[in-house]
Formats: structure tokens, C-alpha cells, sequence
């Protein structure tokens, strides 16, 4: 069984990653860098690894901070890996694009990446140098991550973003970088899912996207580009947007309501009956977009964000219909407790794959 060690595991990547894995049964052990470093405890969590993955590095700070913390980050890993009785097959570096670019920064991640490229030659470990764009995702902290992040909190708490220096962007999801850095895709792959967008389109983009779920609408989500947005933002309205109401006619003839009102995408529709005490869910997806609405009966809805342990619940009727989005990496289920059947109706933005199910069984 693969046996994988990270720096920087409780950060905006390191969450990134270990949902990825997660999603290849692939456990991870965390090691801690800086002042918390443990180098015994850092050296038991290499031995045996497969891959060791260094996340954690100083992007904030006076320039001295940033090139002592990057540099001591490294070199802390570096002398874990060198003393290790069994070394990593394999020592992956979460670099930066900025790291030829003569600034500060980028020197310090240069000089990090040639500490862990030496470690790598010691051991005969193979060293992969992971160059990163901009990264933007689910859960990043506003101010700090990356300007989509400060963009979807803004927008998400109905304040305006103020733009006061127009430049170009280039942009990858940070379950792509996720990918990138467990070896589930390549390379040339990596490269095909960066974007580039200037500063004012990306607040555009964001701006339609927050407009249109304000509205309880899903937004174009025909590009992957476009949905990794769409659930970027999403993760910033949970769970003060939720649940979402659903404007219900009724007459002599019965009643209607629209479940799901869609602006560009696939998307595929389908209908459960569950009876009274019975759970259905209990899994995460990546990338999936899902929705749930319960037409008849009396059902609560549970969710958890991956790797906490807060449990957020809705309790929900066919007499008042909402409709509960599924946030990505966040564990779901929904149980019927009433004692009638339960009809809920389920929308995803894509059609079922079962070779790439995007289903990941975690329980709530």
C-alpha cells in the first residue's frame, strides 16, 4: 500500500491534496515544518513513504522572512529525508512560477527546490520540481491565498471587489495542482488545464457567477474552467445561501415548483424513493456539482466539510420545498425521517460515468 508525507497538510493545498487522495484510499501522514519540526517524529513519517510532498512555504513577510522560512522549511525536510533508513522513492516540490523571476519570493523557492533536489541526489530519490501558477479553489483564505479567494468572499458577504491594478493572470484549480503533485496526471497534462485571465475578467466571470446563484440559478458550467469558478465561489456562500427556496404554485389541480434552473452545461436528472429510517449519500465529490430536492416526505440533510468534524443539518419537506447544493469535498447524506416514502429528485451537472464516478464514499 502507498504511503504518502506532507508539509503544509492544514493549508489551502494541503487540503486540496488530501482530498485527492482520499480519493485513491491513499492515507497521508503530516509533518510538521518551522517551529513545530519534530525531526525524529519527521524522520518516522518518511520511512517507507512512497512520495513525500512539501507544500508548506512563507509567501508573506518581510523579505528576510520569506528567505529564511522558505530555505529552513526545505532544508528541515531535506535532513529527514538524508537521515531516514528507508528515504522516499520519490520527493516532489510544490514550486512556484515565481521562482525565475528574480523577486524575493521566487529566490526563495529556488533555493528551496535546489535544498530538495541535493536531498533527492543523496538517497537516489527521484526529484520532481512542480512549477505552480496562480491557484484558486474551494476553502482559500481571503487576503492571503490568492485574489480569487478575496473575490467569492467579497462577493459572497454582497460587498464589491475594487480592482486597482489591471494584470494578467494564469490560473489552475487546485485539485488539478492536486493531481499534478500525486503523480495522477502529467506533466503536459498540468499544462492544458492552466488558464489565463487578466485581473478585471476573472471579477467578471465571478461577478455573473455570484449574480446567477444569488437567483438559486446555476451558471454556465460547460467549461471546466468555468465550474471549477462556480464551485470556488460556492464554497464561500455555505451554509448562510443555504437551503435554497423553491417558489411553489399550487391550485385545484395540484402543485409545481422548478427544481433546477441551468444556463449552460450537461447535466443529468434522476429520482429516489426511500423509505422511513432508511440513509442514502454518505460520500464527497471533487468536482461534481449536486443538488437535492425533496418533492414529498420528510427527510434531514447532513453535511461535513472533509477533515473537520462540524456537522451541518437541514430539516426539509415536500410541503416547503428547497433545494440543498452539495459544496465539493464536503460528505453528504440524506435520511428519510418521516414516516411516509420519500421522493427526492437529484440533479448533477454531468452525466454518470462509472469509470470516473466523481462518488467518493466517506461517511458524515
Amino acid at each position: 500500500m502507498q504511503q504518502f508525507a506532507l508539509t503544509g497538510a492544514n493549508g489551502f493545498l494541503g487540503f486540496h491534496v488530501r482530498t485527492a487522495l482520499r480519493d485513491l484510499g491513499i492515507e497521508s501522514k503530516a509533518i510538521a515544518v518551522g517551529d513545530g519540526h519534530n525531526p525524529s517524529a519527521a524522520v518516522a513519517a518518511l520511512n517507507g513513504a512512497s512520495r513525500v510532498i512539501h507544500l508548506a512555504g512563507v509567501n508573506r513577510g518581510t523579505d528576510d522572512e520569506v528567505t529564511v522560512g522558505n530555505l529552513r522549511f526545505a532544508s528541515q525536510i531535506a535532513d529527514a529525508i538524508v537521515r531516514a533508513d528507508t528515504p522516499p522513492s520519490t520527493i516532489v516540490f510544490a514550486n512556484s512560477t515565481q521562482s525565475t523571476n528574480g523577486s524575493v519570493y521566487g529566490n526563495s523557492k529556488a533555493s528551496a527546490a535546489a535544498t530538495l533536489r541535493r536531498a533527492a541526489e543523496l538517497v537516489g530519490a527521484e526529484f520532481q520540481d512542480v512549477k505552480l501558477p496562480n491557484l484558486f479553489g474551494e476553502h482559500g483564505q481571503p487576503f492571503y491565498n490568492a485574489v480569487t479567494a478575496t473575490f467569492c468572499h467579497l462577493l459572497a458577504n454582497g460587498e464589491q471587489p475594487f480592482i486597482d491594478r489591471d494584470s494578467e493572470l494564469t490560473l489552475m484549480h487546485a485539485q488539478d495542482a492536486a493531481d499534478l503533485l500525486i503523480g495522477s496526471t502529467s506533466a503536459d497534462a498540468g499544462e492544458k488545464v492552466q488558464v489565463r485571465e487578466s485581473v478585471k475578467g476573472l471579477l467578471r466571470r465571478l461577478t455573473e457567477i455570484a449574480a446567477t446563484y444569488d437567483r438559486g440559478e446555476i451558471p454556465d458550467v460547460a467549461a471546466a474552467f468555468d465550474r471549477n469558478l462556480f464551485n470556488s465561489y460556492r464554497s464561500y456562500t455555505f451554509p448562510h445561501q443555504a437551503p435554497i427556496r423553491l417558489a411553489r404554485h399550487a391550485d385545484s389541480r395540484g402543485s409545481f415548483f422548478e427544481t433546477v434552473r441551468s444556463h449552460g452545461g450537461c447535466g443529468q436528472s434522476s429520482f429516489s424513493t426511500t423509505e422511513p429510517g432508511i440513509t442514502r449519500g454518505d460520500h464527497f465529490h471533487r468536482r461534481k456539482i449536486e443538488r437535492f430536492t425533496v418533492l414529498a416526505g420528510a427527510a434531514t440533510i447532513t453535511l461535513r466539510r472533509l477533515f473537520t468534524d462540524r456537522v451541518y443539518e437541514f430539516d426539509v419537506t415536500g410541503d416547503k420545498p428547497v433545494a440543498i447544493d452539495m459544496p465539493t469535498m464536503w460528505a453528504h447524506n440524506i435520511t428519510n425521517t418521516g414516516a411516509d416514502t420519500l421522493y427526492t429528485a437529484f440533479w448533477s451537472n454531468e452525466v454518470f460515468n462509472p469509470e470516473v464516478p466523481d462518488t467518493i464514499a466517506e461517511s458524515v
